[in-house]
């Protein structure tokens, strides 16, 4: 019964596993971002403006600060999808112990981080004074929970890398509705205001790490948690670093160009801002959606590089890449389609409304070309190759994007040409990235 959770990437067809495997990854994202979003709601009616600007203001910096860890846990997934593949029982043991141990240590580190810095990162970025105070002590009590959220993630790489995407999802949707009702009790009958948001998130993501350590120490076979056996294995700790240390530092690197981008958008003055926020808060469903297809590439390439299967490597990919155009299309035109209602949802003002739809026709609609960025960088970080991959994707969508801003954005200064710039580095990255996944594919690999 407990193997039943489990999947052999390796042999038998491919579609119908793929499909199982990506599913429950999408719905987790999704998820995520919608109890995410209650908590910004509960906040926002139930503790006032204040409380809510206090919160909103955090999100951007605590990305910046877990990115790099975050990235570690794709270095977990990888190598223990290649041992899995390989049956190589020891090496995935070794892997296992290795995260886990690693998760906690970096959480202990986030913690660190958290209290010290929070309050000087935020004055940093002239968070404005009668919001600093709370923002500050909401980042200190959230960043409380980090070894937790660190534990979760490395042990939902764990699953993800033998094929177990329900779990998690389970264990997400217990700990997120969990939050929801914290939330409710600490804000509306105790006026714990953010404070009572924080301690609500660290409490859920100390229950999903305990059911997902839990599982881990109820499997049977290589990927079985024993406590005693935690240790950093050195040898493991540097091909996980190898692979995933690029990965989070290319995600910092983006949120840096990203805090550049907004503040070309905040130049437009507040309602283009705000058509800008709402209309990004829409794109994110559909970019969590399409980042579940990277993820299901990334294992199902990683098992089958353990194995030493490079044909059904290529057919994982081209299947993947098929299914995230498919998934980026219908959902990024469809949002579009339905995009005056659904950005109705966050405000009522028309010219809102229409700076919102003027993003998204040209960020929203062709997102499938972020897809096939991603997943191209994907199939190249399951055959252990990220340096790689990182460096092209900062040269192209941040870098290129960057270039842009100082020179295209400064000769014609408008929404549009921003914007436009998008979809262009994108399409550029993505052909970058298959140049170099066919010279890692048939330079790189041995014939078999």
């Amino acid at each position: 019964m407990k193997k039943s959770y489990e999947m052999d990437m390796c042999n038998g067809p491919l579609l119908g596993k793929i499909l199982v495997f990506t599913f429950p990854l999408m719905l987790s994202g999704v998820l995520q971002l919608l109890f995410n979003a209650a908590d910004i709601v509960v906040v926002g009616r139930f503790s006032g403006a204040h409380a809510l600007a206090a919160v909103g203001s955090t999100g951007a910096l605590i990305n910046l600060l877990i990115n790099v860890f975050m990235g570690l846990s794709i270095g977990t997934n990888v190598l223990t999808a290649q041992g899995y593949g390989a049956k190589n029982a020891e090496d995935v043991s070794d892997t296992v112990h290795t995260s886990i141990l690693l998760s906690l240590v970096s959480g202990a580190i986030l913690i660190v981080v958290g209290i010290l810095f929070s309050r000087p990162l935020l004055e940093l970025m002239a968070t404005p004074e009668e919001v600093l105070g709370q923002a500050a002590l909401y980042m200190k009590i959230y960043f409380i929970g980090m070894p937790a959220m660190m534990a979760y993630n490395f042990g939902a790489a764990i699953l993800r890398a033998i094929g177990d995407t329900r779990r998690p999802l389970y264990y997400l949707l217990i700990s997120g509705v969990v939050n929801v009702i914290l939330n409710l009790i600490f804000v509306i009958i105790f006026k714990m205001g953010v404070a009572g948001v924080a301690t609500a998130t660290v409490i859920s993501q100390v229950i999903s790490a305990g059911m997902v350590l839990k599982c881990l120490m109820g499997l049977d076979g290589m990927c079985r948690l024993e406590l005693h056996k935690l240790a950093i294995h050195k040898d493991k700790l540097l091909n996980i670093a190898r692979i995933g240390l690029p990965a989070g530092l290319q995600g910092a690197i983006f949120s840096i160009s990203n805090v550049l981008i907004q503040s070309s958008v905040n130049s437009f003055g507040a309602i283009a801002m705000a058509g800008n926020t709402a209309a990004g808060n829409l794109e994110g469903f559909v970019y969590t959606s399409m980042n579940s297809v990277y993820q299901t590439n990334l294992s199902f390439t990683s098992q089958n590089m353990g194995a030493g299967n490079r044909q059904r490597m290529k057919k994982i990919l081209g299947i993947c890449l098929i299914l995230v155009s498919v998934v980026g299309l219908v959902l990024g035109n469809g949002f579009v389609f339905f995009g005056q209602q659904l950005l109705g949802i966050y405000s009522s003002d028309p010219e809102v409304i229409q700076y919102g739809l003027n993003r998204m026709h040209l960020i929203c609609a062709p997102y499938f070309l972020c897809g096939l960025m991603d997943v191209m960088v994907g199939s190249m970080r399951g055959m252990g190759y990220s340096f790689l991959p990182m460096i092209v994707s900062l040269i192209g969508a941040c870098g290129l994007r960057v270039v842009w801003i100082f020179t295209v954005f400064q000769w014609h200064r408008s929404l549009f040409t921003l914007y436009l710039s998008y979809p262009i580095t994108w399409t550029i990255t993505a052909l970058a990235h298959m140049a170099c996944w066919y010279v890692v594919m048939y330079k790189k690999q041995p014939n078999k």
